[in-house]
């Protein structure tokens, strides 16, 4: 009862055709008849002077401060609107039950 059974894989229906013959094929490759004097490479390297350093840590600050800032801001929005909902509801559970008194 908890063993499981492994579905048989199912035999092909309806005309099967041989698996193509794939040959591999030589690669040859040509020396180049010319050297070429090495040129400077593609990409050019980064290099940070202070001034540079200086910015990007300043532009690193703010941004930690301001992302900072608007997450706690939305947290504060949803605690004042929660205590918001919690005195609305207490208020009109109070109105009810007085009203429930009277009657």
């Amino acid at each position: 009862m908890f063993r499981p059974k492994v579905p048989t894989m199912p035999q092909p229906t309806g005309l099967v055709t041989p698996p193509a013959v794939v040959e591999p094929t030589a690669v040859i490759q040509h020396a180049q008849a010319t050297t070429a004097p090495m040129s400077a490479p593609a990409r050019p390297t980064v290099q940070l002077t202070t001034g540079a350093v200086v910015a990007l840590v300043g532009g690193g600050t703010a941004v930690v401060l301001v992302v900072g800032a608007v997450l706690v801001s939305m947290l504060l929005a949803v605690a004042i609107t929660g205590a918001s909902v919690a005195i609305c509801a207490l208020v009109i559970r109070s109105l009810i039950a007085s009203e429930s008194k009277r009657r």
